[in-house]
């Protein structure tokens, strides 16, 4: 069983940085979830930097604790889970990452531990999805972002962090029919740029539209939508207001508060989610650490998604009522 190292016991700037201060190590055997990350952003169209992103969300994850109040639950006795380190990325060569990043994923896929993945530049989805489909085939997402990122080229270029959706698409990796993209906001240059990703099949709710219809609803689109599939979940930080995440490469305004990009993660607690990735953080524009105290704890939420899961799990295994199994 692993866990994180008990802070009440050793301070937290002592050791080696790893998410939550889990374990580093590259085992799939007794885990329910690894973390790892992907630093590559030779996709990026603007600012760079998001290579860094992972090692910057490791620095601030060590003030992070087991137990997750807002959903009543210690992690750790339903989910054991390590930091699995970084899979090895080819900078400026996006197609060799690809082919690592499916390589580096397949043991853990193969074993059914949930991969929780930080970017790097969103164009790392692309090989995310590609690993999934071999596991799962066309797997429904869930895309939280302020852009559709499905451009279908930059400057001539048909892989870089503004298309991987549309080439997942064409590659037949995504199931449209059961996918949402949700907060798309900011200048476009034509209608097509919000057009073109519901013609590929998404249902798509734009951030003035979430305002509109509210949370409640948003979520329960979600959950209509994805149904029972197995689902991907890809947060990009810029889907956040700049006020609560400052370091990221395209930045627009008006996006939620950092309480409600929390939020909309925990809203997702029921449906099958098999895998999540959270990208573009971006340490040099990240004022005070407010961007990395806010991914962190997104991914925390996304592992408690993953100890809810295996909660409800071994409730329906077992005849045991749910104190005791609380108790463990």
């Amino acid at each position: 069983m692993y866990r994180p190292k008990d802070s009440s016991k050793s301070p937290r700037f002592c050791g080696v940085r790893t998410f939550m201060r889990l374990e580093q190590i590259q085992t799939t055997d007794n885990i329910d979830f690894a973390v790892l990350g992907v630093p590559f952003d030779t996709a990026a169209s603007n600012r760079t930097g998001q290579r860094l992103g992972p090692q910057h969300i490791r620095d601030f994850s060590v003030l992070l604790r087991p137990y997750n109040p807002d959903m009543d639950i210690d992690i750790f006795e339903y989910c054991s889970g390590v930091d699995y380190g970084d899979i090895d990325v080819i900078p400026g060569n996006i197609h060799r990452t690809y082919d690592n990043i499916v390589a580096g994923l397949e043991p853990l896929l193969e074993k059914d531990v949930t991969p929780v993945i930080m970017g790097g530049d969103h164009s790392i989805s692309l090989g995310n999805l590609r690993a999934f489909y071999k596991k799962y085939g066309p797997i429904a997402l869930v895309h939280f972002d302020s852009h559709g990122d499905t451009w279908d080229n930059y400057y001539g270029e048909k892989y870089m962090h503004g298309t991987p959706f549309r080439r997942a698409v064409e590659e037949g990796l995504i199931d449209v029919d059961h996918s949402i993209q949700v907060g798309m906001r900011g200048p476009l240059y034509s209608p097509d740029d919000i057009e073109d990703a519901r013609k590929l099949g998404f249902e798509v709710i734009p951030m003035k539209e979430v305002r509109k219809i509210g949370f409640s609803k948003v979520m329960e689109r979600i959950h209509e939508r994805t149904k029972d599939k197995p689902v991907f979940v890809s947060y990009d930080i810029d889907f956040v207001d700049p006020a609560y995440a400052p370091g990221t490469g395209t930045p627009e305004v008006g996006g939620p508060t950092s309480y409600e990009a929390l939020e909309y993660v925990r809203g997702l607690d029921g449906l099958n989610v098999v895998g999540f990735d959270l990208v573009e953080v971006l340490p040099s524009y990240d004022a005070n650490e407010i961007t990395a105290v806010l991914a962190s704890s997104i991914i925390y939420e996304m592992i408690t998604l993953t100890a809810l899961k295996k909660r409800r799990h071994l409730e329906k295994s077992t005849d045991l009522p749910d104190e005791t199994l609380i108790r463990g």
